[in-house]
């Protein structure tokens, strides 16, 4: 321990908890009967410290966080325990008391900036009325100017120019700073920071939250973090705190957390953890495999003809060029989202494009899928340029043999079809099969996501997230297809059914030789799926090849800046191995929470 680790060890131990949750059961009341959603949950939370809340969804996090300003749903009581702020016992307090400590003690980061932004008033505006609620007193520009500052605070350039826009005219990143500013307004002892970068770029969330980290370090806020992301976790905070089920399992010093796991659930979220320190070998060698035996079937499906090629996809040259409204009514302005990008996708592996939001890699896959049109250069599908498929039946045909997987499944499965329903869509669209011979194959597919047969009769709102994704999953493997494009498909599901999700898409590639193209902003991921990367920014590809070269050398300032702003990427975690040059396995180095600057850990259970 550092000298400096020490003398802050010596001061917080004297200083009172800011926030003790003691034996806390919280119960909702539903059409089935009362649910214990969390039950016997304690912990504690030092001023000026950073306390991490960790667990899958449905784990009590967000709950137990919520329960602290009274914040839960109508349905939803505090039903034993205690919670105690600042030594006041604030359980049952009535609502007039609660509010005054909103905000101005106890402020609030939300995971959803758009639904919590009114589209309505501009940003200015929402930021000027939550310092009024909060008892900040001063003319009309007084709280303007305070307002400015906030934004500028909060890392927003040119604030007062922004504090004039509504948010539809704000950025991921963006809006997610003005709810910052917001959180921080009346300058509160605890901010509560509910999955606060979640839905953002790797890069955009390095920034916010070292934004974040400065900003709560310098006026000696105290946070409490919600995240299924262990690895930026275990970065931004001293002390973790897991829950499973309702309850709090294992809790104490985030580095002797992910370094000796006590609780199996907690073994199984590092395990999951899609960190730089690890990959599974069994899955390289097993990928390597089904590329080869893709290439052997190929070979023996010519029966004679020329050989096929080793690729399955094959893109030059290509552009893509939008005009968007100009300046002046009926004027237009070009922007190329894609520029001149080529690369293959051999048979039976996965390519994966990564980048942030913006670099253009949604689009090419939109290309490959022929749901856009290239300005220019060309996409060859088994050796045809798709450009020349023209007829609804030839179009039909490429559909059947290139399925997309995307982001939201319950965005991508319709709210009124049965799972049964959803699934068989394709095979009636496309006629295939007797209505016996569909039945079977559903329920062949729902075996292949690794579903019980009793999920055919639910829908999509009675599925958790990664139940819903492996219904969009079967459904794109209903027609057999030979390229899967997966776009984000797994960036909104948790550590866990996130792994679970991943190995299962290379199971199925394994088992069917399926060829993927993989779209994603996280490159933790990538390094678990993909043989090879393309790395995109503004619409280029600035740096590919195979993914263990564009990881282990990168050349490129771009590439180099999005592994580093991977979450807990330097963070060695338990069992965590890297491979040698030789193939061999190696322990990870030892290292420590880049967040451990700040206060040091306590006991979350006091």
């Amino acid at each position: 321990m550092s000298r400096e680790d020490e003398k802050q060890m010596s001061t917080t131990t004297t200083t009172a908890p800011l926030l003790e949750i003691s034996d806390l059961d919280i119960t909702f009341s539903t059409s089935s009967g009362d649910v214990n959603a969390v039950r016997g949950a304690s912990l504690t939370v030092y001023p000026g410290q950073t306390v991490a809340i960790v667990g899958e969804s449905g784990s009590g996090k967000s709950t137990t966080a919520m329960s602290i300003a009274h914040l839960l749903p109508k349905n939803g009581r505090i039903t034993g325990g205690t919670v105690r702020f600042q030594g006041e016992d604030i359980t049952h307090q009535r609502e007039r008391q609660i509010m005054a400590l909103r905000g101005s003690e106890i402020g609030l980061v939300p995971q959803d900036p758009m639904s919590n932004l009114n589209p309505l008033w501009k940003v200015g505006y929402q930021i000027d009325e939550a310092l009024r609620a909060n008892g900040v007193k001063g003319s009309k520009q007084e709280i303007r100017q305070r307002t400015v500052q906030l934004l500028e605070e909060a890392g927003l350039p040119d604030a007062e120019r922004r504090a004039r826009q509504y948010p539809h005219e704000f950025s991921g990143g963006m809006r997610q700073r003005a709810l910052i500013a917001m959180g921080l307004a009346a300058r509160p002892s605890l901010l509560i920071a509910d999955e606060p970068t979640s839905a953002l770029d790797v890069t955009v969330q390095q920034q916010i939250l070292d934004h974040l980290d400065t900003l709560t370090g310098d006026l000696g806020v105290a946070v409490l973090l919600i995240t299924h992301d262990l690895g930026l976790a275990a970065e931004r905070a001293q002390h973790l705190v897991v829950m499973y089920k309702g309850q709090i399992v294992e809790s104490g010093p985030a580095l002797e957390i992910l370094q000796k796991p006590q609780h199996p659930y907690t073994k199984r979220l590092i395990a999951a953890a899609p960190s730089l320190a690890s990959r599974r070998l069994s899955s390289i060698h097993q990928r390597e495999e089904v590329a080869e035996q893709a290439q052997e079937h190929a070979a023996e499906d010519t029966d004679g003809s020329p050989a096929v090629s080793e690729n399955i996809i094959e893109v030059r040259n290509l552009s893509k060029v939008f005009q968007l409204r100009g300046a002046s009514p009926f004027s237009t302005t070009p922007f190329t989202a894609v520029d001149d990008v080529s690369f293959d996708l051999k048979r039976g592996t996965t390519t994966a494009i990564v980048g942030e939001s913006g670099s253009g890699k949604s689009t090419v896959a939109q290309m490959v899928l022929k749901l856009l049109e290239p300005t220019s250069g060309e996409i060859r599908f088994d050796g045809r340029d798709i450009a020349s498929i023209k007829s609804a039946k030839d179009i039909l045909g490429l559909r059947r043999r290139m399925q997309p997987i995307f982001q939201n499944p319950y965005g991508t499965l319709d709210p009124m079809y049965s799972i049964f329903t959803t699934i068989e869509e394709p095979l009636r669209i496309h006629g295939i099969g007797s209505k016996k011979s569909r039945d079977q194959k559903v329920r062949e597919l729902l075996d292949h996501v690794r579903l019980p047969a009793a999920m055919l009769r639910r829908y999509p709102n009675e599925l958790s997230g990664g139940q819903r994704q492996r219904i969009a999953i079967a459904r794109a493997l209903a027609l057999d297809p030979e390229v899967v494009v997966c776009d984000e498909a797994v960036s909104a599901l948790d550590v866990l059914v996130q792994a679970q999700v991943l190995e299962l898409l290379n199971d199925l590639q394994a088992e069917l030789g399926l060829s993927y193209i993989f779209i994603t902003h996280d490159l933790a991921v990538v390094r678990q799926i993909a043989d090879a990367t393309l790395v995109m920014e503004k619409g280029r590809v600035v740096e590919q090849g195979t993914t263990d070269e564009v990881f282990h050398s990168p050349q490129q300032e771009y590439t180099q800046r999005l592994l580093g702003a991977i979450p807990g990427g330097s963070i060695p975690l338990a069992g965590s191995e890297t491979i040698s040059e030789d193939g061999s396995q190696e322990a990870a180095p030892v290292g420590r929470p880049t967040g451990s600057h700040r206060a040091p850990a306590h006991r979350a259970d006091g």
